[in-house]
């Protein structure tokens, strides 16, 4: 039988969270230099990189990134941070995922699915798959 979690955790984690969800990068790094992961997922496997990602914090992204977080960490539907600044038509979020590796034909659906899906041909050409 698993523990509850202790309630201080959930909230500074979701604290977190909408830290990232908010852009306020310098709030967000400080929690990540003290030691909590760059990698941290919510209960749907949403990454601070994908909160900030799919809500168009390029700079919060770029930050955590080079805090060591993943570029193309999946969620628990199998989609990308990458995939849902395409989605959201964030252009700099997407530059600073492509510029840390992050995969466009990764995920489901991918980035390249999902810009085929809208008619963006300008980033399809970017990540080279016309």
């Amino acid at each position: 039988m698993t523990e509850a979690p202790d309630p201080e955790v959930v909230e500074l984690a979701t604290k977190i969270f909408d830290l990232a969800r908010q852009g306020q990068t310098e709030a967000l790094v400080a929690y990540v230099d003290a030691g909590v992961p760059a990698n941290l997922t919510n209960d749907r496997g949403d990454s601070l990189v994908m909160l900030a990602a799919y809500h168009g914090h390029a700079d919060a992204v770029r930050a955590l990134l080079a805090r060591g977080a993943e570029a193309g960490r999946v969620n628990d539907l199998g989609q990308t941070p990458l995939a849902g600044a395409v989605f959201k038509g964030e252009t700099e979020v997407i530059k600073a995922l492509l510029e840390a590796g992050a995969d466009p034909a990764a995920g489901t659906p991918s980035a390249v699915d999902t810009a085929r899906m809208f008619g963006k041909t300008e980033l399809l050409e970017l990540f080279g798959a016309n």
